[in-house]
């Protein structure tokens, strides 16, 4: 798949500045991502000769018939995406397939408040996530700071000092350690990594973040650059973006390496931070790190939820720099396609896999199955289901939590009672979520609630599993359950925040109260001085679109802007339609469009028309 001829000169010492001359590709399997083009590249060496240097050359696509095209990795600053926006800023398909195999949706929860209190309160969890899962990047930030003879520390299941810091929430991480080591225990990198890890599984990130503080507050240990990348990730997790650059600039030049960099780059791309994330990637290349696949992952990500058409870049590149495609690039070419309904070229990404000797995990199984059945191709969806039991469910129970809810979204209850009788005796945590959302969109209702009520007989549930069953409330319309389920949360001690709000306003606006929905979004986010979900505004922005409430889509795309959430192609559209629906002309929104760096679409092209105060009409003309 790979086996292209790579330029003639390394790219790895050059900041690219790519023009393009499209060469017309009708035939191309990949014509989503660009056309076959000739490329000139400007590019200047890092050690400054040649600046005014030309270099041609021609790019044929890939022996799997992937056609590329080639478009500058360097935004203009202020500039947005121009592609269409597909998905939302808490992005399920993006989250799902940076996962392990099995695993689902990592959700952000970002806090303005830095109170120690709320630093020690549990981040939310989406009702798709995997508790015990979490991104590869953060495994990776945990169990790096592990000395390397120790890691076998892994197969423990916690750790003495994690389970110390989290069983008492009211005193500072200085007062317990304090106290460890009054006990006589030692406090040493492994024990500290081990924590670490545990918080970062849970999603702990404001433990994790204070922990990492004592670190460095206590000069017990010498901190290596994989503490700095890792602190750095915490505070951009739990305190902002802007807080983590400040941190960088104070990280010791000689620990600003790699570690620190790509870390920074996977939290820009997890804020969909278009200009940061090129920047970042560019200074990587400019520096001379060695490529990663992972950087390039990183802009894959980015650019499947903001403007697909440069995924061809990063294919490009790639290729380029004889950087080998891993699951995560497969399971993310897979889903573009399979969004795009393009089943084909969905396909053929497999064949290709299996010409590399790449058989497909669990994960982009799924993702297949899903296509499939979305495509209507319930046969193809079926079969991929039954390869992914491997012929013995009960030895592969680990395929469990990915086949309820695809079963379910098949609507083969049977199925799902099947796969669930094999996790009853002894089911997971994550098994028992994933019965849930099954039964519920299945629309049986006392199904979900069993499982939940066994689930939290179990375990300490938190708001995260909650969540699960307020969105089948309210999928379902189930207002009053909902509104039972939520006071049930409060009354349990559990926090709330932007993801229990998501499910709140969509309980609300699914039963057609949007004003209520508008108010309790307003109302938490004021009280709690967090950042709701992109997609809590989005459902209300549809629903007063819908309406054709121009005044009240322009006042949730306003909150949006002071939220800090960019302005994307989605946005305009609802605002369009609120215009149109509302029969009421549209001043100045060409202007508008052009100042955020929107380039409409054909149908925003015919909404425009239709809404602009200065059209012309055969009356009009006559009037004239």
């Amino acid at each position: 798949m790979w086996a292209l001829r790579r330029a003639a000169h390394p790219l790895k010492n050059h900041r690219l500045s790519i023009s393009v001359l499209r060469v017309p590709s009708p035939n191309s399997d990949w014509s989503c991502f660009g056309d076959n083009v000739g490329v000139v590249e400007s590019s200047q060496a890092s050690s400054g000769r040649h600046p005014s240097l030309e270099r041609s050359y021609h790019v044929t696509s890939f022996t799997c018939q992937m056609s590329m095209g080639s478009r500058c990795l360097s935004s203009q600053a202020g500039a947005k995406s121009s592609g269409e926006e597909e998905e939302e800023e808490e992005d399920d398909a993006f989250s799902e397939l940076e996962e392990p195999a099995s695993t689902k949706a990592s959700q952000k929860v970002d806090s303005a408040d830095e109170i120690e209190d709320e630093l020690d309160s549990e981040p939310e969890l989406s009702a798709d996530e995997d508790a015990e899962k979490v991104p590869q990047n953060e495994l990776d930030l945990a169990e790096s700071e592990m000395e390397p003879t120790k890691k076998k520390s892994r197969k423990r299941a916690t750790s003495e000092l994690f389970e110390a810091i989290n069983r008492a929430p009211g005193l500072s991480v200085q007062q317990i350690i304090d106290k460890w080591v009054e006990d006589g225990k030692e406090i040493n990198r492994e024990e500290i990594s081990l924590a670490m890890l545990n918080f970062r599984k849970r999603r702990m990130y404001g433990k994790a973040l204070l922990l990492s503080e004592w670190m460095e507050s206590s000069e017990k240990l010498d901190l290596t650059e994989r503490d700095y990348a890792s602190r750095l990730d915490l505070i951009a997790k739990v305190r902002g973006l802007h807080r983590a650059e400040s941190f960088v600039n104070k990280i010791p030049e000689s620990f600003r390496g790699e570690l620190v960099h790509r870390s920074l780059l996977a939290n820009y791309v997890s804020a969909s931070n278009v200009t940061k994330a090129e920047e970042t990637f560019n200074k990587m290349r400019d520096q001379g790190f060695t490529p990663s696949s992972f950087a390039f992952n990183q802009l894959l990500l980015l650019y499947k939820r903001l403007d697909r058409k440069k995924i061809a870049d990063v294919l490009l590149l790639m290729e380029k720099e004889n950087v080998k495609p891993t699951m995560l690039t497969y399971r993310l070419l897979i889903d573009t396609k399979g969004q795009s309904n393009d089943i084909t070229g969905m396909e053929k990404i497999v064949d290709a896999m299996n010409a590399e000797g790449i058989k497909p995990d669990i994960g982009a199984q799924a993702l297949l199955a899903k296509h499939y059945a979305s495509s209507g191709l319930i046969e193809k969806a079926k079969a991929v289901l039954k390869e992914m039991e491997g012929g013995d469910l009960k030895k592969h129970w680990w395929a469990c939590q990915s086949l309820l809810p695809l079963y379910a979204e098949l609507g083969e209850a049977d199925e799902v009672e099947r796969v669930w009788k094999v996790c009853e005796p002894n089911p997971r945590l994550e098994e028992c979520i994933a019965a849930i959302e099954a039964w519920g969109k299945l629309k049986k209702i006392q199904e979900a609630e069993a499982v939940f009520e066994r689930m939290s007989k179990t375990w300490k549930v938190s708001s995260k599993h909650y969540t699960v069953l307020l969105k089948v409330y309210a999928s379902n319309k189930m207002l009053a359950k909902g509104k039972d389920l939520v006071k049930r949360m409060g009354d349990s001690g559990c926090h709330i925040g932007p993801i229990t709000w998501d499910s709140i306003v969509k309980l609300y606006v699914e039963a057609g109260e949007v004003e209520k929905a508008d108010s309790v979004l307003t109302k938490a986010s004021q009280q709690n001085h967090m950042k709701p979900m992109f997609s809590s505004y989005m459902s209300l922005l549809d629903q007063y679109a819908k309406r054709g409430d121009v005044h009240n889509t322009e006042k949730i795309l306003h909150r949006m802007r002071q939220s800090g959430y960019m302005s994307r192609i989605r946005q305009y559209q609802c605002l369009l339609n609120a215009y149109a629906k509302g029969k009421v002309p549209a001043y100045g929104i060409r202007e508008r469009l052009k100042v955020e760096g929107i380039t409409p679409t054909k149908s925003m092209e015919a909404q425009l028309a239709q809404i602009d105060p200065f059209r012309k009409t055969a009356v009009s003309d006559l009037l004239d």
